[in-house]
């Protein structure tokens, strides 16, 4: 029995029975639901702390203050060019499979699409860069605000690194602190199985199984697509850069179980930066990119809204030109960078879309409330498999990584050189 010891075993028995119980007591979604969010909120509680601490390490301790601009420059050209072949992606899928066929929209918007719709015109996209820039930072500390924690981390470590010598005390002492909130982070991914049953068990409870059989189609064109995507595109570029993806999908196994279960990819934000840190990435690489791709480089959300809005053209019998259809990549592109890696943002950020069309009925969401929720897992694992692979790319690109010790860790192989491109996949 040795193997229940192991997390990711108890992870998976976490979301089995937390399917198991959703399914045969669905009054549990309540309870359930306040033990998902509750394990989330613990995870939050050191996201901030532990990009603010790792960035300032890794950028001040590196010594190359333009390496910062460097990568960061990278890192977003990498993040559109493969959020945009996962919008052509996810439209050319639902173009062919057609997954709105046949489905006839009935009755008037419910409340649930009434708030949405009201929240998604409040929202200002253009606004979307400057709210980077936080008014108050520790009023972006208390929100948990990745990105303006991001862009403070980023000026503080310039200015620790503009103190010269007077500034290694100041390191050192970010350091010790980051490795107590790390053996936080440690106790609290104990508690993860728990927190996988709960986010399961909330799901099943709440909406049950029926919602799927009127709009499994779309489901399963999802899911297939997004596999597509992970398996294909990623694969590609992991082996364009010489590196599997197989075994780094095998090393962060833990973390993509408690995304399923939580349905959220930032429940392990601080968790995959410490694992790809001791996989040899550069400090400074993983501080950058991991909370860029956050709000960057959602792969799953943007083909999740790229086929939720053809679903809904298809569905309202709206036959949109290739003029069209090439103008909603365009608000994708925009109004995708917009969603956080947390549950519902994507929803919402389809009524946002939805509403800046102006030629699909934003009533017609009413279908999408039910399934959304089964189909947030998998935008979740999408979107953190993306944020991993995205990572170790730039390291590769940056030359910013140990290959002897990525090989050793995630690879499991001892004959690894210290330097150049290794491995076939």
């Amino acid at each position: 029995m040795r193997f229940l010891k192991v997390l990711y075993i108890q992870v998976l028995i976490g979301i089995v029975l937390g399917i198991i119980a959703g399914w045969l007591f669905p009054s549990i979604h309540g309870a359930a639901k306040l033990i998902s969010d509750t394990f989330i909120n613990m995870i939050r509680m050191v996201i901030a702390p532990v990009i603010f601490f790792t960035i300032v390490a890794g950028i001040a301790g590196s010594g190359d203050i333009k390496k910062a601009g460097r990568v960061g420059f990278k890192a977003l050209i990498y993040f559109e060019i493969v959020t945009t072949l996962a919008l052509v992606i996810g439209l050319l899928t639902a173009n062919i499979v057609r997954p709105g066929s046949g489905i006839e929209f009935e009755g008037n918007a419910n409340g649930q699409v009434a708030k949405y719709t009201a929240q998604a015109e409040a929202m200002n996209w253009g606004e979307f860069f400057s709210h980077m820039v936080p008014s108050n930072v520790v009023e972006a500390f208390a929100k948990g605000d990745i990105l303006q924690v991001l862009f403070f981390s980023i000026f503080f470590a310039v200015g620790v690194k503009m103190m010269g010598g007077q500034g290694q005390s100041i390191l050192l002492s970010f350091e010790k602190i980051n490795k107590a909130l790390f053996n936080v982070l440690k106790i609290i991914m104990k508690l993860s199985p728990l927190g996988a049953f709960g986010g399961m068990a909330y799901t099943i409870g709440k909406f049950g199984f029926g919602t799927l059989a009127v709009l499994g189609k779309l489901m399963i064109t999802f899911y297939l697509t997004g596999a597509f995507f992970v398996f294909g595109v990623l694969y590609l570029v992991c082996r364009y850069y010489g590196f599997s993806l197989f075994k780094l999908l095998k090393y962060v196994r833990e973390e993509i179980l408690i995304v399923v279960g939580a349905s959220s990819s930032e429940a392990v934000l601080p968790s995959v930066m410490q694992k790809l840190t001791d996989a040899g990435c550069g400090k400074d690489v993983v501080g950058l990119v991991v909370p860029a791709g956050y709000s960057f480089n959602l792969d799953g959300t943007t083909i999740y809204l790229s086929m939720s809005v053809i679903f809904l053209a298809q569905v309202f019998h709206i036959d949109l030109s290739v003029e069209q259809q090439l103008t909603i990549i365009g608000i994708l592109l925009l109004t995708s960078k917009g969603a956080a890696g947390v549950t519902g943002s994507g929803f919402l950020v389809l009524a946002s879309t939805l509403t800046a069309l102006k030629v699909i009925p934003v009533e017609g969401l009413a279908l999408l409330i039910g399934v959304d929720r089964f189909m947030s897992e998998g935008r979740a694992v999408i979107n953190f498999i993306g944020n991993t692979v995205a990572t170790v790319v730039i390291a590769r690109v940056e030359n910013d990584i140990d290959t002897g010790c990525y090989r050793k860790v995630v690879e499991g192989r001892q004959d690894a050189p210290d330097s150049g491109i290794y491995g076939d996949v």
